[in-house]
């Protein structure tokens, strides 16, 4: 194996995830001051051919909040951002606030250091020469951006060389709404303009609405949702030290019914199939909404290698389970070494008298002997008879079998037989020492999920978590169907699709489902199973979107690229290499920038170009003979990594834009596993001692993601995939060179897409940019 291929592939294990966002840049309104950027600073770190005096006018965000409130369509939002004149003069400068697409602004009150200042409002055709201006005086294409927005300006202020401006925005915007869905967004990668990592972000919405409020979700950022009820919530998303890679949004749905579904979905060519991307919610607390009784069974493993503190977390972990029952809920505990104990012989009825006796077992568990896996889950699934309940079992263990039947395969083949409830096997992997493999296999072959505990974090926990979502099951066992008007010749209208069915809804959770789609125009979606222990269906109108139709969704595409990744390496993992998956997986990471330790070579810029395409997969299938471990730390954080790829429910917690060796990826996440329920949460990952770092200590963006689009570094030479198989002397009569800052160049702009400008905003000075643009390809010098 290549030792360099190892090391970059702990890299992108290492790497934490990148993403932060603002609302301004500072300019200055004659000089052609350059934009700061973080990433050029560490760029020019790296190059020995001079040393660059430290510059005279640059400045850094210190730290930014954003705060808002929704009410039905209406936004009131206060943005508070700290700049830093990190230079060695007076930054005289102006303050640019790029306003959110197609918004309405209703009011501004701009104020530096609590001084309210002039500003005015540019409209879109006023706004686009002062973005170009800028780009032309700046020599700085990364405001291409922003270029089809509406701007906000002050007049010019003076920051002296040390100190620091707070410059509050307070307005108020008229959310666009389609049917039920209110799409709220901020441009707020204007934050790279700085140049070091932004300190502190930390970002607060308040939603309330006269209607319930079923799905909320943002596809470019992980936040956290706490509901306060049906009607009101509160979105966080806080980060410290990070440099912004992309734009906020929040999809806000509140509608009336049991079950609230939203699809949306993107297209761009009609000869491929579409994107599209489901959310299901419950109605939260609803007295109407049935509670559907359950069976949990805990198989906890207290051999010998789970003594000391892990004991003790385990014991922690079985009393949250015993603690999140309902009455009517049936359950089971079975402690196992190399002889198994159950609680109960048979499974029992919870209330306040077993609850106590079951805390009274669990605190007589002990550590000590092997470790009977076989047994102890042929005894689990043996006891569990009534299909009729939503089942769970969860299954803690920290070690490889070593007593009774210690096949792989055969443990695997007996759960599976044995699993006559088709019951959802939840596996807690804790510690390196497990076989991560046979984890995998036994939740995969039984509706489940994997969760791996590292040897630092806390077992109770991670299995309490679990135990919270799966709390209260509202709609279990669910099938979806999606119907069109269309003719479909005896095939499927959506293939792909991930999770797969059937799935269970809970109260307070959110199903996300991605997949493709063969036909546009209107659909029916219908979702089947057991509701409140009766079968019961609902069906929701749809539309799935036509081919070229605006990209309002296009953060779908990369999401369902993520998670088919995630499938790709499962299937490769338990059932063997193939070559048509490995051609796939490598095609997917090229198109999507998404590294994976098998396809981090993408992110080498030693790499030739060529090497990009997907015809040349070598490397990864050489490098995916790492799936042939099995335990220890690297088997661990294998399989750890792949759950997060299969159970991603945003794909913003794979931000592989950050900077860091090989422009790797930030691999953590929150799953949506079981009906978007599982998943591994988001783990901050160690680098093993000998993992390899750019010489010079500096870091590298290699890999740049905008969007749904990708480039990659090569020297001085930026590529996007369709462009990297082609070499600039013997293609040249294909290739149109244009001069960075050109009228042609400006021509060009003026043609271009948002979309496309975006990928002309990635160009750093002294780079050149190969790019093809509506079937031509383009040279920017």
């Amino acid at each position: 194996m290549n030792p360099k291929l190892i090391a970059i592939a702990w890299a992108c294990l290492c790497l934490l995830p990148v993403s932060a966002f603002s609302q301004g840049v500072l300019v200055t309104p004659r000089s052609p001051f350059p934009l700061p950027r973080a990433d050029r600073e560490f760029d020019s770190m790296r190059s020995p051919r001079r040393i660059n005096p430290p510059p005279q006018s640059t400045y850094c965000i210190e730290s930014l909040n954003v705060s808002s409130r929704i009410r039905g369509q209406l936004a009131e939002v206060q943005v508070e951002q700290t700049f830093v004149n990190t230079g060695s003069r007076t930054l005289e400068a102006q303050f640019l606030f790029p306003l959110p697409h197609d918004a309405a602004i209703d009011s501004m009150t701009l104020m530096v250091n609590g001084e309210e200042l002039p500003a005015k409002l540019l409209d879109a055709d006023h706004a686009r020469r002062r973005y170009e201006d800028i780009v032309r005086r700046s020599k700085d294409p990364a405001l291409l951006q922003w270029i089809d927005h509406g701007l906000y300006q002050t007049n010019v202020f003076p920051i002296p060389p040390g100190e620091k401006r707070t410059v509050t925005i307070q307005y108020s915007q008229l959310l666009r709404k389609d049917h039920s869905l209110i799409d709220f967004l901020f441009p707020l990668s204007t934050a790279q303009f700085t140049s070091k990592p932004v300190q502190s972000v930390s970002f607060r919405i308040a939603v309330e609405s006269e209607t319930p409020l079923k799905n909320l979700y943002s596809p470019s950022h992980p936040v956290n949702v706490e509901r306060n009820g049906e009607k009101h919530a509160v979105i966080t998303y806080e980060t410290k030290d990070s440099i912004p890679r992309r734009d906020f949004r929040l999809f806000v749905d509140a509608q009336e019914g049991d079950i609230g579904t939203l699809l949306l979905s993107t297209r761009s060519d009609a000869d491929e199939d579409g994107y599209f991307l489901l959310l299901a919610s419950p109605e939260l607390n609803h007295a109407e909404v049935p509670r559907t009784p359950k069976t949990v069974m805990l198989v906890i493993d207290r051999s010998g290698s789970m003594s000391g503190e892990k004991m003790e977390q385990a014991r922690g972990a079985a009393r949250s389970m015993i603690n999140g029952l309902r009455e009517g809920d049936l359950f089971n505990i079975i402690a196992y070494e190399a002889k198994v104990e159950s609680f109960r012989p048979e499974l029992e009825r919870f209330n306040e008298e077993t609850r106590q006796q079951a805390l009274a077992f669990i605190e007589s568990l002990n550590s000590g002997g092997g470790t009977n896996i076989h047994s102890a889950l042929s005894t689990a699934f043996k006891s569990l008879q009534d299909k009729s309940r939503p089942t769970y079992v969860l299954f803690l263990t920290d070690g490889q079998p070593t007593v009774g039947n210690t096949d792989e395969s055969e443990i695997a083949r007996a759960v599976r037989d044995n699993n006559v409830v088709d019951a959802r096997l939840l596996v807690f992997g804790v510690g390196y020492d497990v076989n991560s493999r046979l984890l995998d296999r036994l939740s995969r072959q039984n509706r489940g999920i994997s969760e791996y505990v590292r040897p630092n974090e806390n077992i109770e926990t991670a299995v309490s978590n679990v135990v919270k979502r799966i709390s209260f099951p509202v709609f279990t066992d669910v099938q979806l169907t999606f119907e069109v008007d269309a003719e479909l010749h005896g095939v499927s209208q959506v293939n792909r699709v991930y999770p797969a069915g059937p799935l269970d809804l809970f109260e307070g959770q959110q199903l996300v489902v991605v997949g493709r789609y063969r036909k546009s125009g209107p659909a029916t979606i219908r979702m089947t199973g057991q509701f409140g222990g009766k079968e019961k269906s609902f069906e929701f109108p749809a539309e799935f979107a036509p081919a070229g139709s605006p990209g309002r969704y296009q953060e779908i595409e990369t999401l369902w690229a993520v998670r088919r990744i995630g499938e790709i390496l499962d299937d490769i993992d338990l059932e063997g290499k193939n070559q048509e998956l490995i051609d796939e997986l490598v095609r997917l990471s090229t198109k999507y920038g998404i590294l994976t330790p098998y396809t981090a070579f993408l992110a080498d810029e030693n790499v030739r170009p060529e090497l990009l395409s997907a015809a040349n997969s070598g490397m990864a299938a050489e490098s995916l003979a790492q799936f042939d471990v099995v335990s220890g730390q690297y088997g661990f954080e294998q399989r750890s990594l792949k759950q997060e790829f299969r159970n991603a429910s945003n794909a913003a917690e794979f931000d592989f834009a950050a900077p860091g060796f090989g422009g790797g990826s930030g691999l953590g996440g929150m799953g949506g596993g079981i009906g978007g329920i599982g998943g591994a949460a988001a783990q901050r990952r160690s680098a093993p001692s000998d993992a390899a770092s750019p010489a010079d200590g500096t870091s590298r963006q290699t890999v740049i993601q905008i969007g749904n689009q990708v480039a990659y570094r090569r020297g001085k030479l930026l590529l996007t995939p369709a462009t990297a198989s082609l070499d600039l002397e013997k293609d040249r009569s294909k290739i149109t060179e244009i001069e960075r800052f050109s009228s042609r160049y400006f021509d060009l702009v003026s043609r271009n897409t948002a979309t496309e400008n975006d990928l002309l905003s990635l160009q750093s000075e002294d780079e050149q940019l190969l790019v093809e643009l509506r079937g031509q390809v383009y040279l920017i010098k």
